[in-house]
């Protein structure tokens, strides 16, 4: 969330909080010696969410809740040449009040699941693992784990899938791939490369099943990485109903970058991608440059960030998500989350400014504007602007608490968007570790 190249305490754990990383300092050992380890550990979070205006066939101004618990062990253990690990860990969640303002939720959402089951070997500058874990390549852009939560509110036109994963549609609580082979080589500096195997088990993303191989060098200057994902096959019933067809057989590549260039307080990150249509559809490309600075030695070291992001019409795209912070990659939370304007498969130029100040060390406020435009083939009908306003504030080392206020103007009332009245949309998300 910070938008400076290193992050802070606050950032890294409303972070891993909010993208499935473990989160440290947070574990309660249960077996610990020269050879072996086994932990329990937990985080329970819960949010708060209201939109004057709805994005579905309903009326209204809906409010409705979000929450889950995790729990779960991890554990290790030395071997004469390396290390095995592994980890098992169950998800209650669900949603509660009115559904969500897009109409993906309803309500009547609860399960409990395994979330997280693989084992793995690690030696020197080699990891190889296996089983149900989520995965995820440079900031998101493409790759953030299997974080599309939907509700029941599909049930009754989607008979013969099932779309429903337990509801969240925003705090997201389920990010594992089903089944998954990782073989990660190199380590912290250098190249060092992942070749992976994924298997989705979820029905909105059509059980996409794919591979690839993602290549980095790590250096003074940042992060240089190359990625080529290809879509091996889908569900024939729920890549019809979700219009996913195209995933087997897709090819996406792309080249990014992210750093400082070896200039301390700026930030650069860019990622270009192509993308070939398993269904022979047009070929679809993305991109994005951004560039920030952070006045460091400025009282609250603010910070100002400029991106620039492209999608062309019918790009895909997979398995993006929150990463950075607000904006990464959900640009705009209204436009992105509920009003269908921002991200998925809709043409669109967007710029976002993100500024950022951090009052102390564990409090951080700031603010996103984002300006959608060049929708719909060119014919502006999506277009839209979205200003953010939020903080994130470590009370406690076992609560976390981030509201935010947005204000969400479309252009004109189309069918995806429902209306074109300013939406004020409001939620507050507390994350507690345990």
């Amino acid at each position: 969330m910070n938008m400076s190249f290193k992050k802070s305490k606050l950032s890294v754990c409303i972070y891993a909080a909010l993208v499935g990383t473990p989160l440290l300092g947070h574990a309660y050992s249960i077996v610990d010696n020269e050879t072996s380890h086994l932990t329990f550990s937990g985080e329970a979070a819960a949010g708060i969410f209201h939109s004057q205006e709805r994005y579905d066939s309903s009326d209204g101004s809906p409010s409705w809740q979000e929450g889950y618990i995790k729990y779960g062990l991890s554990g290790d253990k030395k071997l004469a040449n390396g290390e095995l690990f592994g980890s098992v860990s169950a998800l209650s969640g669900g949603t509660w009040g009115d559904g969500d303002a897009g109409g993906a939720t309803t309500s009547d959402e609860r399960k409990t699941d395994i979330e997280d089951l693989f084992v793995g070997y690690r030696a020197d500058q080699f990891e190889v693992s296996i089983g149900r874990q989520p995965f995820k390549v440079g900031d998101g852009f493409i790759l953030n784990g299997d974080a599309l939560n939907l509700g029941s509110a599909l049930d009754s036109v989607a008979t013969e899938i099932t779309p429903n994963r337990g509801g969240g549609i925003w705090i997201a609580p389920r990010k594992a791939f089903g089944n998954t082979a990782i073989l990660r080589i190199g380590g912290d500096e250098g190249w060092r490369s992942d070749v992976y195997w994924l298997q989705s088990d979820n029905a909105g993303q059509a059980s996409t099943e794919m591979a690839g191989i993602n290549i980095e060098n790590i250096n003074q200057y940042g992060v240089v990485g190359f990625l080529y994902n290809q879509g091996l096959s889908v569900d024939k019933k729920e890549s019809s109903f979700f219009g996913l067809d195209k995933r087997d057989g897709q090819k996406t590549m792309s080249l990014r970058y992210q750093g400082n260039a070896g200039v301390e307080n700026l930030f650069l990150s860019s990622e270009y991608v192509k993308q070939t249509q398993g269904d022979n559809s047009k070929d679809a490309n993305a991109w994005y440059a951004e560039a920030g600075w952070t006045f460091a030695d400025t009282a609250w070291s603010p910070s100002v960030n400029y991106r620039f992001t492209r999608y062309e019409n019918g790009y895909d795209p997979l398995f993006y998500g929150f990463s950075r912070g607000y904006g990464t990659w959900f640009q705009g939370e209204v436009a992105a989350n509920y009003a269908g304007t921002s991200g998925n498969n809709i043409d669109s130029d967007i710029h976002s400014i993100n500024i950022k100040a951090n009052p102390t060390e564990m409090l951080s406020v700031g603010a996103v504007y984002v300006d959608i435009s060049n929708t719909k083939n060119g014919t502006g009908k999506n277009d839209a602007k979205e200003l953010d306003i939020w903080a994130e504030w470590v009370i406690n080392d076992h609560l976390i608490v981030s509201p935010l206020v947005g204000f969400y103007t479309p252009k004109a009332s189309t069918s995806n968007q429902g209306n074109s009245d300013t939406n004020m949309y409001s939620q507050i998300i507390a994350i507690m570790p345990f």
